[in-house]
């Protein structure tokens, strides 16, 4: 992958480095040494937690970040890295990926945040981070840039991260009939056989999600790789097979 690109720093004085500090400060008033205890052991996580439940955490987010606009694509990025690395509290990383989708840059969402969400992904290395940043980041780009983003998933779901594979295989979950199923299939394809329960359960969460749309397509698939998808796939994949037939 290379040397780890370091964002660069927020300073106090900048717009960055203000909403970085209204941020954590927010964080520490509202956060809990019970719940962050709880939360920690839930997610196994080496990095603690402040505490602060889900709504909170979203309303202080947009509290923050509609009073410290940041001016521009890179002021945007720097600010959401200097917050992903330099994170104390598990809390302050989901922040940098809240402040990603902030309604105030969605011009921003091109393939030059491509970079940035990848380090999300390989960095963040585990599920809470991981789904969200693909469903939600980098599964826009697929739907706003698809050559190149096809060729992105397809180099992805054939690496050596399981993440970027599970990111790969998951990014088109919310896509309904949009889901390329050519796509889909070729992402899942290095993936089976594989042991790894991350990347089971990954495709059989994104086959079920298309089943929704396709219960149909979803069977067959199922049962034309009967020898080749893990016992979890099979079962996640065909959950919604009977209900979407009724619907």
């Amino acid at each position: 992958m290379g040397a780890k690109r370091e964002a660069p720093a927020a300073s106090r004085g900048s717009p960055g480095g203000a909403l970085v500090a209204a941020l954590r400060k927010g964080l520490k008033e509202l956060g809990d040494p019970a719940r962050a205890r709880g939360a920690q052991a839930y997610m196994k996580s080496e990095m603690p937690y402040y505490g602060v439940s889900a709504a909170p955490l979203r309303a202080l987010w947009r509290r923050v970040f509609d009073a410290h606009p940041l001016p521009s694509f890179a002021a945007w990025e720097a600010t959401a890295l200097a917050l992903w690395s330099g994170a104390r509290f598990r809390e302050e990383r989901y922040a940098a990926i809240g402040l990603t989708g902030h309604r105030l840059y969605r011009a921003h969402q091109t393939l030059a945040a491509l970079p940035m969400y990848r380090r999300f992904l390989v960095e963040g290395a585990w599920w809470d981070y991981v789904d969200d940043v693909a469903v939600h980041r980098v599964g826009p780009l697929l739907a706003a840039y698809p050559a190149p983003m096809k060729k992105t998933l397809r180099a992805w779901a054939k690496g050596d991260d399981l993440w970027l594979r599970r990111s790969a295989i998951i990014a088109q979950v919310l896509f309904k009939e949009e889901t390329d199923t050519a796509l889909l299939y070729a992402c899942i394809a290095p993936s089976l056989g594989r042991k790894e329960f991350w990347l089971r359960k990954a495709i059989g969460w994104a086959l079920r999600s298309y089943a929704w749309h396709d219960p149909r397509e979803v069977a067959r698939y199922v049962k034309e790789h009967e020898g080749q998808l893990s016992g979890l796939s099979k079962r996640e994949a065909l959950k919604n097979v009977g209900a979407s037939s009724k619907t």
